[in-house]
């Protein structure tokens, strides 16, 4: 019994270790606690459980605080969303996520080709130079809306 005990709050003590570095959703919590206590599934998932009831853990605040540090790094939002996705968010999570945070994705995709490619100029603007501006913000996961705006 005693062992039971202490095995609940080895538990609880690596998951809240693991959400004071940062937020972590409710899957990525649960497989890293598996990794570290494989033989005790069930009670990973009630005390994950348990800790989102506790408000200790919450996918939204995951989701923001993410989009806000991917958008820090001159990632679009298309990128961000695949990534949550692989995270297990579910697609309300994200959508809560990016009306809270409100970046200005045209600005972010404008403030990003710049710093890449310095001052788009007239010159800039010929159908090579604006194929590899297109190219390297499609890939940061901006869409072509946000990249069209500041042409």
């Amino acid at each position: 019994m005693k062992s039971e005990k202490m095995c609940g709050r080895d538990i609880r003590l690596v998951a809240m270790n693991y959400l004071a570095r940062r937020e972590h959703s409710c899957l990525e919590l649960s497989q890293k606690l598996s990794r570290r206590f494989p033989n005790d599934l069930r009670k990973i998932y009630a005390e994950v459980d348990r800790l989102t009831d506790e408000g200790l853990q919450s996918d939204t605040r995951m989701a923001e605080a993410f989009i806000r540090a991917r958008s820090n790094r001159g990632q679009g939002p298309a990128k961000i969303r695949k990534e949550l996705q692989a995270k297990g968010l579910s697609d309300r999570d994200i959508s809560w996520g990016f009306e809270e945070t409100k970046v200005d994705w045209f600005a972010l995709a404008e403030q990003v080709a710049r710093k890449k490619f310095g001052v788009l100029s007239e010159q800039d603007k010929d159908l090579q130079s604006r194929a590899r501006v297109t190219r390297f913000l499609q890939q940061r996961g901006f869409s072509y809306d946000h990249i069209a705006s500041f042409y």
